[in-house]
C-alpha cells in the first residue's frame, strides 16, 4: 500500500499540496502532511512555511503518518484536527471497519473493560482475525496501532492545553502506568512529555481557575454556530443547561459513568467563529474523564462533520443550509427521554415536561456550579425505579410513562443493555427501540440522528419534511419521501434538519436550480405530529 493513502481513501498528492498551500480550514483533518526533511507531520492549516513539494508525503490518518516514522507538529497540533468520517450504505466491510474505529474512539464506551482486539471483535460479532484484516484493509493500520495513536494524540492535547499532573494525564489518556506512557511517547515522538508541555505556544491563563481543564476544539467550515445554539436554546432545561446565543456559548451539568464510578460536574463551550475554534472548559469533577467529555462536546455540536460531501448531496434541494449541522447530545439516555416527552406535542411543551422531570427527580448540584446550573438530569437508574403514577403527576400521559420506564429498564439490562452512543449499531438499535412500548419509527430515528450520530437516519413520516418536499397532504407521502431521499444517502439526517429550518419544496431538477439564491435559515418550527410517536 502506498504511504499516501488508505485503500478506501485514495489521496491525490498534487491536489493535497495545493490544498496545503491554501491553508483552507475546509481541508482540516481530511489529510496530513509528512515532511521528510523534518520528520514531522502537520495539518493542512499549519502556518509554518510551506515545504517543497518533493519533501511532502500525504496521509489520510495520523496513525499512517506515525507508522511511517513522522511525529506530530507542536505548532499546528494534529490532535486538534476534526476526525475524518467516511460513511457508506453499500459496502458492509467498510461499515464494519468504521464501526470498529468508532468503538476505539469512544473512551467511555468500554466501561471498566480495557479496549482490546478480542473484545472489539466480540462486540462486533466477528473473529479477531477477520477484524484485523478488515481494519488494515480499510485504514492501513492495525486496530492496536490506531488505538495507540489516538491515545498519544489525546495525551499530547492534554499536555499542551492543561496543567494536569503527568500521572493523572497518562491514566486519563488510557495508559496503564506513567512508565508505559513515557516509553510510548518517546518511542513514537522521539520527545519527552515535558518537552511538549514546555514548548506549548499558548500556556494556560494564569488568572484562570486552576481547578478547571481547558482544551481547544476545531472544525471544518462552514458551521452555523448561531443555528446550533438556537436549536439547543429552544430545548434547554432550566437548571440543566444554559445557552447564551449573543455570547456564542453553551454550558450544562453532566454526569459520566465509568464502571461503578460516576464523575459529575459542568462544562462550558465558548465559540470563536472567526478562528474556527472553540474552547471547552471542564470543572474539576470531570477532569478524570476529560477525553470522554471532549468526545461528547464534539458530538453535541457535530464538529467532526465534513461539509463538502454533505453539501454536494443536499445543496440543490436545500441551498440555504450549507452551514447547518445535526445537533447531537452529551448523554444518549437523556436525549431519548426528551424525545419521548416530545411525542405529539410542541417543542415548548416537551421542554416544560423535561424541566418537570429534571426538577422532580434530578439530583441537586450543590455549591461550586455556575449560576443557573443547579440540577442533573435523572439517570436511567432513577427513572427505572419509579412507579408510573409518579410520572403521571407531572402531566406525562400513560403511553409516555410506559415508554420512559421501558427505555430505562432496557438501558440497565445486565445481560444485554441498550446502548445509545455513536458506537452502537444503528440498525440493531432502531429495531430494539421500536420494540419498546410507546416508541415508534419517528422517535427511534430521531434518537439515531442525535444520540447515535447516524447520518442516514430518516423519519419518513415527518410532516415538516413532507412540507419541505412538497408532499404535504398527498397520498403515500411517506413512500414518496423515501424514494426522493435515496439521492441523499448517506446524509439523510442532514436533509431532515435542513427541511426543518427551510420548509420549501425542492427544485424539480438540478438544472432548474443551477444558480440558487441562498436565504437565511429561519428558526425551526414546532412539528405537528403525523404519527403516534412523532415529537
Amino acid at each position: 500500500m502506498s504511504s499516501m493513502d488508505t485503500p478506501q481513501n485514495p489521496l491525490d498528492p498534487d491536489a493535497c499540496y495545493l490544498a496545503m498551500r491554501s491553508r483552507d480550514a475546509r481541508f482540516d483533518g481530511r489529510f496530513f502532511i509528512g515532511v521528510v526533511s523534518t520528520g514531522i507531520y502537520c495539518r493542512p492549516v499549519c502556518k509554518v512555511r510551506a515545504p517543497r513539494r518533493e519533501n511532502c508525503r500525504f496521509f489520510a490518518l495520523p496513525a499512517l503518518a506515525e507508522q511511517s516514522g513522522f511525529r506530530p507538529c507542536l505548532r499546528c497540533r494534529p490532535e486538534l484536527a476534526p476526525a475524518a468520517q467516511a460513511w457508506s450504505v453499500q459496502d458492509s466491510s467498510h461499515s464494519l471497519a468504521q464501526a470498529a474505529a468508532r468503538w476505539l474512539d469512544l473512551p467511555d464506551a468500554w466501561g471498566d473493560e480495557a479496549p482490546s482486539v478480542a473484545g472489539l471483535a466480540a462486540r462486533l460479532g466477528v473473529s479477531d482475525r477477520h477484524l484485523r484484516r478488515l481494519f488494515e484493509q480499510h485504514w492501513g493500520v492495525s486496530p492496536l496501532q490506531y488505538l495507540q495513536t489516538q491515545r498519544l494524540l489525546c495525551a499530547k492535547q492534554l499536555l499542551a492545553d492543561t496543567d494536569l499532573p503527568m500521572a493523572q494525564l497518562a491514566s486519563i489518556a488510557g495508559f496503564s502506568s506513567l512508565r508505559r506512557f513515557n516509553a510510548a511517547f518517546a518511542e513514537h515522538y522521539r520527545l519527552r512529555p515535558g518537552q511538549v508541555r514546555r514548548a506549548r505556544a499558548t500556556p494556560p491563563d494564569a488568572s484562570a481557575d486552576r481547578a478547571l481543564a481547558r482544551v481547544r476544539l476545531c472544525w471544518r467550515p462552514p458551521l452555523d454556530v448561531d443555528a446550533l445554539l438556537r436549536f439547543l436554546a429552544q430545548r434547554s432545561i432550566p437548571g440543566v443547561d444554559l445557552v447564551d446565543i449573543d455570547g456564542a456559548s453553551y454550558q450544562r451539568t453532566l454526569r459520566v459513568g465509568t464502571g461503578a464510578q460516576v464523575h459529575e460536574g459542568w462544562l462550558r463551550i465558548r465559540f470563536e467563529v472567526a478562528q474556527t475554534q472553540a474552547w471547552l472548559e471542564v470543572s474539576a469533577g470531570l477532569r478524570g474523564v476529560l477525553p470522554s467529555v471532549v468526545r461528547r462536546a464534539r458530538a453535541l455540536f457535530d464538529l467532526d462533520a465534513d461539509p463538502e460531501p454533505i453539501n454536494a448531496a443536499l445543496h440543490v434541494h436545500f441551498p440555504a443550509g450549507d452551514g447547518l449541522r445535526v445537533p447531537g447530545c452529551v448523554d444518549g439516555f437523556e436525549l431519548a427521554v426528551r424525545a419521548i416527552l416530545g411525542q405529539q406535542v410542541t417543542v415548548a411543551a416537551a421542554r416544560t415536561l423535561a424541566a418537570r422531570v429534571a426538577t422532580t427527580f434530578g439530583a441537586s448540584t450543590g455549591d461550586g456550579y455556575p449560576a443557573g446550573l443547579d440540577r442533573f438530569f435523572p439517570s436511567a437508574q432513577v427513572l427505572g425505579e419509579l412507579a408510573p403514577e409518579e410520572l403521571g403527576k407531572l402531566g406525562i400521559v400513560r403511553q409516555r410513562q410506559g415508554a420512559i420506564l421501558a427505555l430505562a429498564q432496557a438501558t440497565m439490562d445486565p445481560e444485554d443493555p441498550l446502548t445509545l452512543h455513536p458506537a452502537a449499531d444503528p440498525s440493531t438499535t432502531l429495531q430494539r427501540l421500536c420494540a419498546l412500548p410507546g416508541i415508534g419509527e419517528w422517535t427511534a430515528h430521531y434518537i439515531a440522528m442525535r444520540a447515535l450520530r447516524w447520518p442516514d437516519a430518516f423519519p419518513a413520516g415527518d410532516i415538516a419534511l413532507h412540507k419541505a418536499l412538497g408532499l404535504k397532504g398527498q397520498p403515500r407521502a411517506r413512500a414518496q419521501a423515501e424514494a426522493i431521499s435515496q439521492a441523499w444517502r448517506p446524509w439523510r439526517s442532514y436533509a431532515v434538519l435542513r427541511a426543518w429550518y427551510q420548509p420549501a419544496a425542492p427544485s424539480p431538477s438540478p438544472a432548474a436550480d443551477a444558480c440558487p439564491s441562498p436565504a437565511a435559515a429561519p428558526t425551526p418550527a414546532d412539528h405537528k405530529p403525523l404519527s403516534k410517536d412523532q415529537p
